[in-house]
């Protein structure tokens, strides 16, 4: 219970503190949004009427009292340019920017544990040619990845579709062709990182004294497989844990190129605009995002590995 307690603790440190932190960041320099929305030929008046109606004039602790009283609501404000409800507007995103991400996730993972272990447990060219493809994995930068596709496989080729988004239950099969390329821009990244993780995890528990004890008691290679990587898996989870933000991050630009309607079209086009509503939504969803996965990997972890819960 310490263990769970501890990371909830930590979880929700990182809630409040974030969220705060880009509060204080967006709207103490919000002073200028009216003007920005009504453009240049706007007079004083005009503005300071606008600003009156957004709620910017007023001290900058009197709106930070009054955006969390909302928050404790559950209402998240409306987009400053729209009238949308923040709260619909990032619930809505957030289903197209999770499907890529998690999927681009549940591919490049159980890829990277099949070359990982595969190449720790033969070594020799499968080993070698890992490592090479690793390095190419991390110097390839994804949104030039991204763009070869486009390019390839969608405008040249016209195999998938180049932009846009199909809803699952509008059409399964459009749905999956619609996240196929983003899905690979995000994952040759992420399959190297975990892949080469896992190698060396699996290398590091296969040199250890019980494997060759398991060895001389003449167990079942896949027994002592299962053995092996049920040790290795806490380091490769971290990693995992650790390619997610990171690839949450990554749909931002995929998004872009692909004209995905998610969470990183909405956060650059609310940076563009200035609309601080839809951007401390997008900060408060992504966060919160983050902070569950982390709990999740951390409670996976002291599964797997008992001293962790100890530590």
């Amino acid at each position: 219970m310490a263990f769970l307690a501890k990371r909830i603790g930590a979880g929700l440190s990182v809630l409040l503190v974030v969220p705060s932190l880009t509060f204080l960041l967006m709207y103490g320099n919000a002073a200028n949004a009216a003007r920005q929305i009504l453009g240049e030929n706007a007079t004083p008046e005009q503005i300071a009427a606008k600003s009156a109606e957004l709620g910017v004039d007023r001290p900058l602790y009197v709106q930070f009292v009054d955006y969390v009283g909302h928050l404790s609501l559950g209402y998240l404000g409306r987009s400053w340019f729209t009238a949308e409800p923040v709260g619909s507007l990032v619930t809505s995103r957030a289903t197209v920017t999770l499907t890529v991400v998690i999927g681009s996730i549940l591919v490049s993972t159980l890829l990277a544990f099949a070359l990982g272990v595969t190449a720790a447990l033969r070594r020799g060219v499968l080993d070698i040619a890992l490592q090479v493809l690793a390095i190419v994995g991390f110097a390839v930068p994804g949104f030039w990845l991204a763009l070869l596709l486009v390019s390839g496989l969608a405008l040249h080729l016209r195999l998938l579709p180049a932009t846009g988004f199909v809803p699952f239950t509008a059409s399964p099969g459009q749905w999956l062709a619609s996240i196929t390329l983003p899905i690979v821009a995000l994952m040759v990244g992420a399959v190297a990182g975990v892949a080469q993780q896992v190698r060396g995890a699996v290398i590091d528990v296969l040199e250890q004294d019980y494997v060759r004890t398991l060895r001389a008691r003449g167990l079942p290679s896949w027994r002592v497989v299962v053995h092996v990587l049920r040790n290795a898996s806490a380091p490769a989870l971290t990693v995992v844990a650790l390619t997610f933000i990171g690839t949450l991050s990554g749909a931002v630009f995929v998004e872009r190129i692909f004209a995905l309607p998610g969470l990183g079209l909405a956060a650059t086009n609310g940076a563009i605009n200035g609309d601080v509503p839809v951007i401390m939504g997008v900060v408060l969803v992504m966060t919160t995002i983050v902070v569950l996965v982390n709990l999740v990997v951390d409670l996976a972890i002291g599964l797997l590995n008992p001293k962790v819960r100890l530590s």
